[in-house]
């Protein structure tokens, strides 16, 4: 039966020491039982300083009401995601984020275990990038730092709703109010965005984009607010991301990702326009604009309760809902023809466009990663195409797999010789070349094609909104 035993714990110590995360269990006593090598590197330690001994010798810092071992042994009950900040014996800061566990025999306590992960460098990184950044608008200036990119006309659209759209953000661009705005991954939400900002009185100031999915949850608060001197060991005085962005425009993207509590300081800022650094007791006043996005409905965001409704209802004044390209097919030549176009010149190649095949391909598939999904299907085939014409076998692999609604042509195994058939593809080519030139301009699209508006407007419905 020993020998069992000892098998037994040789198996779990080389199971836990196999673990990419550190593992830490003390006893009763506060002492340290087992400690693996992840455990020893990010604390800064070697693995016999801890073993053994006690907890509170080993990390001065701690005490028996701040240290997440201790606290679950004397409750009972199990902390999950805790950030704890301390100092080991030899003046290090640690940062981690800790799941403890209280131990169990027989329903009694015998222990505790902590399972965590390092976001010292992780931490060290953001900050970083938060200097870079005020660096950055100390040297070049507030109305020259963070310029945008991309402005709304750079959004290629015929599709009259999307123009409608483009449209409303122009007029709304110059108002201060939140605005928050949904679309599928690939639908162009930043580019939207930074069109928005550059229509927007503040085109001077500061443009500061972040993805609230990119930070750990514990970091999140830190770089949006800034922190305060002493707010945790090591805090110096940092401003955050809003602070930053005084003048301009905050970019949330996946807000729904940004943890409830700290939702509920975002909308004290956009209530009153003041934010408190981590750790501070001084109010400071910013004048931002705040853009939110979203990649799931706001609804199922809500009904998820991933989205506090008073947030939302703020944030609510002017919403854009981003069409997803399987909505808006009349684009799709328009943004085929643009991207051969621009890697014709990246690329110097000289493609002409694509076959009739491939053209019908592009409006039957649904195009899940939207815009950007296109783009990069037209980046990877103009690489690879031997050719002046893009053609299926060009496709990338996982495209080539795709089960598309059979076609005329390829049910008789070659290119139909349908007379309606191949003149509603011409139509559909002219309709979309005259919208294109005339740039959505429906009256100007019917004088072009030399028919009349009713016309015109017929056959979009019958091409283009099936």
């Amino acid at each position: 039966m020993v020998q069992i035993t000892a098998l037994t714990k040789e198996v779990l110590a080389a199971i836990l020491k196999s673990i990419d995360e550190g593992i830490h269990v003390v006893n009763t006593e506060g002492e340290t039982i087992f400690y693996n090598e992840v455990a020893a590197k990010h604390d800064g330690m070697a693995v016999d300083e801890v073993l053994g001994k006690p907890l509170l010798a080993v990390f001065p810092s701690l005490t028996a009401d701040s240290s997440t071992l201790i606290k679950v042994m004397k409750t009972k009950k199990a902390i999950y995601n805790r950030a704890q900040v301390y100092l080991n014996v030899h003046g290090r800061r640690i940062d981690t984020i800790n799941t403890t566990l209280p131990i169990f025999l027989e329903n009694s306590i015998i222990g505790a275990v902590e399972i965590a992960k390092d976001y010292s460098r992780m931490k060290l990184l953001a900050e970083s990038l938060l200097d870079l950044q005020k660096s950055l608008n100390n040297n070049r200036g507030k109305k020259t730092a963070n310029k945008v990119i991309y402005r709304l006309d750079d959004i290629k659209t015929i599709n009259s709703e999307f123009l409608r759209i483009k449209a409303e953000a122009k007029r709304f661009a110059r108002s201060d109010s939140p605005i928050l705005i949904y679309g599928e991954s690939g639908t162009g939400k930043e580019l939207f965005v930074q069109g928005i900002h550059h229509e927007s009185l503040r085109t001077n100031g500061p443009f500061i984009a972040q993805n609230c999915a990119a930070i750990p949850e514990t970091l999140l608060e830190s770089i949006l607010f800034g922190t305060s001197k002493g707010s945790y060991t090591g805090a110096v005085e940092r401003k955050g991301l809003f602070e930053l962005a005084d003048g301009g425009t905050l970019f949330l993207d996946e807000l729904h990702a940004m943890p409830i509590e700290l939702q509920s300081k975002l909308l004290r800022v956009l209530e009153d326009g003041m934010i408190r650094r981590v750790g501070g007791t001084e109010n400071i006043h910013v004048d931002v604009r705040v853009i939110a996005a979203m990649n799931v409905h706001p609804g199922e965001a809500l009904r998820n309760q991933k989205l506090r409704s008073d947030l939302y209802y703020r944030l609510n004044v002017f919403t854009f809902s981003l069409l997803p390209l399987r909505e808006r097919k009349e684009d799709i030549q328009l943004l085929t023809d643009y991207f051969i176009a621009f890697y014709n010149g990246k690329l110097a190649k000289s493609i002409r466009g694509v076959n009739i095949e491939l053209e019908d391909f592009f409006i039957e598939y649904p195009w899940p990663g939207n815009v950007r999904e296109l783009k990069h299907t037209i980046e990877y085939m103009m690489n690879v195409c031997e050719g002046s014409i893009l053609c299926r076998k060009d496709l990338p692999a996982m495209l080539k797999q795709y089960s598309a609604p059979v076609t005329i042509s390829e049910s008789i195994g070659k290119r139909s010789l349908s007379l309606r058939r191949n003149i509603e593809i011409l139509e559909k080519r002219l309709i979309a070349d005259a919208l294109n030139r005339s740039k959505g301009n429906i009256k100007q699209a019917s004088k072009l094609l030399e028919i009349p508006r009713p016309t015109l407007q017929y056959k979009m419905k019958k091409f283009f909104d099936s």
